[in-house]
């Protein structure tokens, strides 16, 4: 299924049933009073947050969604059948705007968001009797429902969300913590979309977390160059975020120097960013035997002045992942 994070829906809530205008009569009583029954109210939108979702993709394809009409009142004082309400499934994390305006997010699973409110019913002349009015002739037509474009925005919900820069190794990294499969190459932009996968820690342990892969960044990512901007909001709901950094990268001068350009990227995009609790994965590792003696020394110690923890493993080798799943475990626990 392809990945959708952005769409736009238009809805539009049943109208309310008219009341009506009705007299009981019988052989010989022609006078026996009013009897208009009220109509019934019109069917609400909501949207459901479901678990099962991860992406906007079905609401992509079918974008008018309408609420059934209230019926119409009926003599003998019978209420018209309300309409019912349209449920609308969105995966967690969906964010509801209309036009600039948000309102709300579905986070919890079975969370319900109204979106677009039914009509109200017309009521019949018998609910206009009075001391002074015996035998109204008026009844009021039911309300228009609510008619709203719809801007929904899906930011996924993972405890840990793995940033980096093009061929870090973070798709790697998913697919050998998680069942994750992303594609893996080694090219820049292998990963297009996002993709999550679960981490647990032992074959009869219950605890486990959610891991995000989220497309490569690049300098100038946050002024719109490469895919970064368009996925940097998935990162906005993560517990923590793991700075997944080349220890080996030709192209810097050392991993202190590709961290840097990262933490700028993200505090460029929002400073509530380096706000979050984090962590550096130093991968690669498995290359230390390429460069001589003194110069890893140099990039592990100028990484370890960096202030955040650091995780250094082979997401290609396996070195050091079980120490980096219970790592990540523990940092959730603590910071959250």
């Amino acid at each position: 299924m392809k990945f959708i994070d952005q769409t736009e829906i238009h809805v539009t809530a049943g109208n309310g049933g008219d009341g009506i205008s009705s007299f009981r009569s019988a052989r010989n009583k022609p006078k026996l009073g009013p009897d208009g029954g009220n109509g019934g109210n019109g069917g609400d939108i909501l949207l459901l947050a479901e678990s099962s979702l991860n992406t906007l993709s079905s609401l992509r394809y079918r974008q008018v969604y309408r609420g059934e009409h209230g019926g119409k009142g009926h003599s003998n004082n019978k209420t018209g059948r309300c309409g019912r309400p349209k449920i609308i499934k969105v995966p967690r994390g969906t964010v509801v705007y209309d036009s600039d305006e948000v309102l709300g997010e579905l986070v919890e699973p079975g969370q319900k968001l109204l979106v677009a409110k039914g009509g109200k019913r017309g009521y019949g002349n018998l609910n206009y009797v009075s001391a002074t009015n015996r035998a109204p002739h008026f009844f009021t037509h039911g309300q228009k429902g609510d008619r709203r474009t719809l801007r929904l925005e899906l930011k996924l919900l993972a405890d840990v969300g793995l940033a980096g820069f093009p061929n870090a190794g973070k798709s790697t990294l998913l697919s050998r913590l998680s069942a994750a499969k992303p594609k893996i190459a080694d090219y820049p932009f292998t990963t297009l979309v996002p993709n999550l996968g679960v981490v647990e820690l032992g074959e009869h342990s219950a605890d486990s977390f959610v891991l995000a892969d989220v497309p490569g960044l690049i300098e100038g990512a946050s002024d719109g160059r490469g895919l970064g901007l368009e996925f940097l909001r998935h990162l906005e709901r993560t517990k923590v975020i793991a700075f997944v950094v080349d220890a080996f990268d030709m192209l810097e001068p050392s991993p202190l120097a590709s961290l840097k350009k990262l933490r700028e990227e993200l505090k460029s995009y929002s400073s509530k960013m380096l706000a979050k609790e984090a962590v550096v994965i130093l991968n690669k590792m498995d290359l230390a035997d390429a460069f001589p003696q003194e110069e890893v020394e140099r990039r592990l110690s100028e990484i370890s002045q960096a202030g955040y923890p650091v995780l250094k493993i082979s997401a290609v080798s396996g070195d050091g992942l079980e120490e980096l799943k219970r790592a990540l475990f523990e940092y959730i626990k603590s910071f959250v």
